[in-house]
């Protein structure tokens, strides 16, 4: 007679949220066979303005995951355990009686302008990445923190602890308050070369070394539901358990790689692109190259780039459906095919990009500006970004080769980002290597993992990848008009040198 285990992965992103629930059937050989992912609870994850400020919404957040699940539950599953990823850098902060303090910043909220710029001049740029290892991002922990020093908000004079958002989430589930590593590894603050708190950078800014906690690692038990939230939910004191908390390190674990040397690209309203390494890597040309090592899963580091990714189809989408004009993804795709052959290029890691109050405005002031047509049509619009972003997947791609020393037959495509075909075909055609995209609930399906393998229901991580392999089938794109892509290449280039001059 066949067996089964159960998990609860709550997967958190900048615009949604939910739960899925992951099943794992055993054979009669007692050898898992098939992991299936049913969707439990979805929910907005919107925003909320307060005067000048953007924060989360984070009471709504911590309701959501509640009822995440009390829904489980409802609907007859038992799972053993749960686990929460989520975007990384942001935090809540904890006062002397464990309550939290004020409503968690958005890190898009323009209050880190200039705060880079400003701690380099404190601490020295190249020293800063050399201890962090970390791509410069004007919302990393580091630039929040130095935003709070400099406009002397009383917040961090009565804070006690510091936790980023799964953390912070888990806390008010289990009581216990903890720091996952790889979550730890976005704040900038954390020497990921000596493997703790940088206590003397800290120092040196001004912030109590006594905020943070010792890291723990990906597959800790941290501790069951408190018993009020489980009262109120009406469940099981299930375990809590860190997962790679970090939904970019969850999304890796997932990865349905066939060697350890593979590249990857996690898509979504943030597109990651990297490898997976047994130490970071941290020389000056990482540093030039504005790439970043963050903690990953099973002692591993992901050498990565942070692009700007579908952020930039998602704000048009949403400024057309204030004008009246409603799309689906569907019919954008679809209108980007019929809009004809290449036409104009942006570079998306262009910080105009980054939260513009109009989009659309943006593009066309950036065609303008380096001389090329200004889209017109809907069609034309997304045409421009995505092949803007495919583009720029090839160039990241050739840096990291260029920094690894590795060469790469491919690229795996991962996230919700991947259901975009279009996206994918053109990355497979810009790079000239083939694309394997899937799965697309990467994030939450390696949550699963790390849960799975801290219960002891697979032996380890390798396990794991197996099991996706055989439950979730590939979409392969092989490369197509070459030619055309490598002359659209050399052009995206001449513009993206062009703007640089300017």
């Amino acid at each position: 007679m066949s067996r089964s285990s159960a998990v609860l992965a709550f997967d958190l992103g900048a615009s949604s949220g939910r739960a899925l629930l992951g099943e794992i059937t055993f054979t009669d050989h007692d050898s898992p066979g098939m992991l299936k992912i049913t969707e439990i609870h979805r929910f907005n994850n919107t925003p909320v303005q307060l005067g000048e400020h953007l924060h989360w919404n984070f009471p709504m957040l911590l309701q959501e995951v509640k009822q995440g699940i009390r829904k489980a539950f409802q609907a007859g599953y038992e799972p053993v355990s749960y686990g929460i990823d989520s975007w990384g850098v942001d935090y809540g902060l904890i006062d002397g009686n464990g309550v939290l303090i004020g409503v968690p910043y958005h890190y898009r909220d323009l209050r880190t302008e200039g705060m880079m710029e400003h701690t380099w001049k404190q601490v020295g740029r190249e020293r800063l990445f050399q201890e962090s290892g970390l791509q410069f991002m004007p919302f990393n922990t580091i630039f929040q923190l130095q935003a709070m020093l400099k406009s002397k908000s009383p917040m961090l004079k009565i804070a006690d602890k510091i936790l980023l958002t799964p953390d912070l989430l888990n806390y008010f589930l289990t009581g216990v308050q903890t720091c996952e590593f790889t979550m730890a590894t976005t704040t900038q603050l954390y020497h990921i070369t000596e493997g703790k708190w940088n206590e003397k950078l800290m120092a040196e800014l001004g912030l109590p070394a006594s905020l943070f906690m010792d890291p723990v690692q990906p597959g800790t038990m941290i501790g069951k539901l408190q018993d009020s939230v489980a009262q109120e939910l009406g469940v099981p004191a299930i375990e809590a358990i860190t997962v790679a908390s970090h939904d970019t390190e969850s999304a890796v674990v997932a990865v349905p790689a066939n060697s350890s040397n593979f590249a990857y690209l996690v898509c979504g309203t943030w597109s990651l692109l990297g490898t997976e390494l047994s130490k970071p890597l941290v020389h000056r040309e990482v540093l030039e190259e504005d790439f970043s090592n963050e903690g990953g899963a099973y002692q591993t580091y992901q050498l990565l780039k942070n692009i700007m990714g579908l952020w930039i189809l998602q704000e048009c989408k949403r400024q057309w459906e204030n004008e009246g004009l409603t799309y689906s993804y569907a019919e954008l795709i679809e209108l980007a095919r019929e809009a004809g052959p290449f036409r104009s290029f942006i570079y998306p890691d262009d910080l105009r990009f980054m939260n513009p109050s109009d989009m659309l405005a943006e593009i066309r002031e950036y065609c303008s500006e380096t001389g090329q047509p200004i889209p017109q049509s809907t069609g034309e619009y997304v045409q421009c970004i995505l092949q803007s972003l495919a583009l720029r997947y090839r160039e990241v791609l050739e840096r990291l080769e260029d920094l690894t020393g590795r060469h790469y037959e491919g690229l795996h495509m991962v996230g919700g980002g991947i259901q975009n075909e279009l996206l994918c075909r053109y990355t497979a055609n810009a790079m000239g290597k083939a694309v394997w995209a899937g799965p697309v609930e990467a994030s939450a399906i390696g949550n699963m993992l790390v849960q799975f393998v801290a219960n002891g229901i697979l032996r380890n991580r390798n396990e794991g990848v197996e099991l996706v392999k055989r439950s979730f089938p590939l979409a392969w794109f092989e490369p197509e008009c070459t030619e055309a892509w490598e002359a659209a290449f050399v052009h995206y280039k001449s513009i993206i040198k062009q703007r640089q001059v300017q």
